[in-house]
């Protein structure tokens, strides 16, 4: 039975959470508005005192399909989002952030990418549309040097290499080695792989905003290296790929 357009029931999203009760609310009044309550829900996390987790469960009878998946694969993001990705059961898994960071409109144009094929789908700040409001200069102008230098040099179909805020087929999730061993990494890994196994990768004009509660979690300095690990496959990469045209 084919999925309504305007229905979320194919969509799982993962959402790593490291004591986020103060943007609790305003999370599930978001995905309310833009994603309706027919998605299944993962709250991942680490601890069983994180403070999100009682306030969450707040919202267990609005979103029948909410559930809590703690981290097996280590504390941290990736772990998290490892967790969530494994306990996934939706053809569509999307990492939002808790922090309101994410530009959660854009969902249902994700979404509907994603059944016209994509395997991934990127929320764009750097592409016609996008933007990034706030947030430290250097890891912003560092990402946006990343993300079009990665786009005009191997033709990566995305402007956004780095951003958290996308969707993956499931498909793709289970067919995937997963190598990042920092964090937020795992994003421009999972869509350099795709792109080198010519999968289809599709963005949206998305705005990222500094998050207002909480505490992020994200290590530049400890990550930076991790990046350009990925950034220089998709480099090499298509270099290969070009050669064999």
């Amino acid at each position: 039975m084919q999925t309504p357009s305007n229905s979320s029931a194919d969509l799982s999203i993962v959402i790593p959470v490291y004591n986020e009760a103060g943007n609790v609310q305003a999370l599930f009044e978001s995905l309310q508005a833009n994603v309706g309550r027919d998605a299944e829900i993962m709250i991942c996390y680490d601890f069983d005192e994180d403070d999100t987790l009682p306030k969450a469960r707040e919202y267990a009878s609005a979103f029948p399909q909410l559930k809590f998946v703690k981290n097996a694969f280590g504390r941290g993001p990736l772990g998290a989002i490892k967790s969530g990705f494994q306990a996934a059961t939706k053809p569509a898994v999307l990492v939002v952030m808790a922090d309101l960071s994410d530009d959660l409109p854009r969902i249902p144009q994700m979404l509907e990418l994603f059944r016209e094929g994509a395997d991934v789908v990127v929320a764009s700040r750097y592409m016609r549309g996008g933007k990034q409001i706030g947030g430290p200069f250097l890891k912003g102008l560092l990402s946006r040097i990343a993300g079009v230098s990665l786009h005009y040099l191997t033709g990566l179909p995305t402007h956004d290499a780095t951003n958290s805020f996308r969707l993956y087929s499931k498909k793709l999730l289970d067919s995937t080695e997963i190598e990042s061993d920092g964090g937020f990494e795992l994003g421009i890994e999972l869509t350099v792989k795709a792109y080198l196994r010519g999968l289809k990768i599709r963005e949206v004009p998305a705005t990222w905003m500094d998050r207002a509660a909480g505490q992020s979690r994200f290590r530049l300095w400890q990550w930076l290296p991790k990046y350009l690990h990925w950034y220089l496959i998709a480099i090499k990469g298509s270099w290969f790929r070009l050669n064999k045209t």
